[in-house]
């Protein structure tokens, strides 16, 4: 670019940008199913290098890591869905027995020990009831709604194709991983090219150092609560401790949240404090597991994305760009980090955050590189 154009570069990237952020908003519903494929392909692609470099093919690679990805769904969906379903329903009919023990144990104990009048505020049936009209509510409009997908040939088309489209699209990404990077990577400006691919580098450790190692925690953690408090008789155990696990990814909010509801779950469902102990111990022994094992060996000293971050970003995607603002939050969360982390470090090595020159006009630290005639300022050799 001409050294007198120089000024247009910030701002025909910033028009790039804008440009690309308004394509997203306008073609959403169009690039869903592709970006659901490609954050697929991107979580699959270590392992199918993997198996590559013990001298397979890429295509045998793809076909293995893809069919155990399929079995992997396959395996969720019939497990957990009904476990889940089971544990809503048994959800709905629990709230009768919460407001029971609300109206009967809680409230007068709570007006006991701090000497407060709360039942003239605290209507437990009232909430109840108000609890149970929103259920039925909530219940109507998803039957409103599957109701009209149900009518509309076009709606039911159009999710079937989606549901076809993301596994096709995948399979093709996982196979042609490489040769699209590499593509890429030859459209990038060639002084800019070095720069960029190191970005990226960095983006991809950050985004995989969360996913790989962050939801493989939430995960682990959801079935150790789900598990531990199944057993110790809860009813809805497996559906808060799968709440708790998922929300790990704020420190200390999903035990927080997980705990007081397992807490009050045991207060309703045995009033004991044999199963409070229990309760307790199940959470203590899951942070122990996720403190002395799940984090370092899963996580490990790699690279994530602070809590805080994580909130942010999937809120704002999903207020910008919808269903696939909250799919691509997350990776952009990353790159914004890589950049603020590149803006600091050129920031830092400028002259506007150091000062290189003292008072006199001379380079601090001149003294330590090599000398140089002063006499003859055009020929540098050796006397």
């Amino acid at each position: 670019m001409n050294p007198s154009l120089l000024w247009l570069r910030p701002w025909l990237w910033l028009g790039g940008a804008a440009l690309l952020g308004f394509l997203l908003w306008l073609l959403g519903p169009v690039l869903t199913p592709f970006a659901v494929a490609a954050l697929l392909a991107w979580v699959a692609d270590p392992l199918v290098t993997r198996i590559e470099r013990s001298g397979r093919s890429r295509t045998t690679a793809v076909t293995l890591v893809f069919a155990l990805m399929t079995l992997v769904v396959l395996l969720a969906i019939l497990l957990l869905v009904p476990m889940l379903k089971n544990q809503f329903i048994r959800a709905g009919e629990w709230l009768p027995q919460l407001g029971v023990w609300l109206s009967t144990t809680a409230v007068p104990w709570l007006e006991q020990h701090l000497n407060v009048q709360l039942a003239a505020y605290v209507d437990p049936g009232a909430m109840m009831e108000l609890v149970k009209q929103h259920w039925q509510q909530a219940g109507g409009v998803a039957a409103n709604v599957l109701g009209g997908l149900s009518k509309s040939g076009l709606a039911v088309l159009g999710l079937v194709a989606n549901l076809l489209l993301v596994p096709l699209v995948t399979f093709y990404f996982m196979r042609d991983w490489r040769g699209m990077l590499g593509q890429l990577g030859e459209l990038l400006p060639r002084p800019l090219a070095p720069t960029v691919e190191r970005l990226a580098r960095e983006s991809d450790d950050v985004l995989g150092g969360f996913l790989r190692g962050q939801v493989s925690v939430m995960l682990a953690l959801g079935t150790i609560y789900g598990v531990g408090l199944s057993l110790i008789g809860l009813d809805l155990g497996f559906l808060i401790g799968m709440v708790a696990g998922l929300l790990s990814f704020v420190p200390y909010l999903g035990t927080a949240i997980g705990l007081i509801a397992a807490v009050i779950a045991t207060l309703v469902e045995h009033g004991d404090l044999f199963h409070l102990v229990l309760v307790c111990a199940v959470f203590s022994g899951g942070q122990l597991i996720e403190g002395f094992v799940l984090t370092p060996w899963l996580v490990g000293d790699r690279i994530g994305l602070h809590p805080v971050a994580v909130i942010f970003a999937i809120m704002a995607g999903g207020q910008l760009f919808g269903f696939l603002g909250i799919l691509l939050a997350l990776p952009a969360a990353a790159v914004i980090m890589v950049l603020l982390r590149y803006a600091h470090e050129r920031y830092t090595q400028s002259l506007l955050y150091r000062e290189d020159r003292d008072g006199d006009g001379v380079v601090e630290g001149a003294a330590e590189g090599p000398a140089v005639d002063s006499t003859d300022s055009g020929d540098t050799r050796p006397a």
